[in-house]
């Protein structure tokens, strides 16, 4: 795994785990995958008011994972999913430790299990 060092990690990537890290914000996420929608309407499933799906839509803007149009008095979101591709790859980075791990795992276990034979 690349180490990196604290003053060269992607700033954007903190908040982006923050941004996901909320489950009404990653329904929302979910909810924009299929298609732009409004406050109103992102508000909808969720028993919190409009204003609190707001300050969940501000989140996820500062994070870049979407984006608001303007449609006169209507202010659509739309999904970014751009930003998150830096997180994907920085979990691969783990996926792929993780992965050696359990190879080498499973030969210890293949030579225990020989060992007893």
């Amino acid at each position: 795994m690349e180490q990196v060092g604290y003053e060269s990690a992607q700033v954007n990537l903190d908040g982006v785990f923050s941004a996901l890290s909320d489950p009404t914000r990653r329904a929302i996420l979910t909810r924009l995958a299929a298609g732009e929608a409004s406050v109103n309407e992102l508000a909808e499933p969720f028993e919190i008011s409009q204003p609190a799906v707001s300050k969940h839509l501000k989140v996820l803007e500062k994070a870049g994972l979407i984006t608001r149009g303007s449609d006169r008095q209507r202010r659509p979101a739309r999904l970014n999913a751009a930003p998150m591709k830096d997180a994907i790859a920085w979990l691969e980075e783990f996926k792929r430790f993780w992965s050696s791990s359990f190879d080498q795992l499973d030969d210890l276990l293949e030579e225990l299990k020989n060992a007893d034979l």
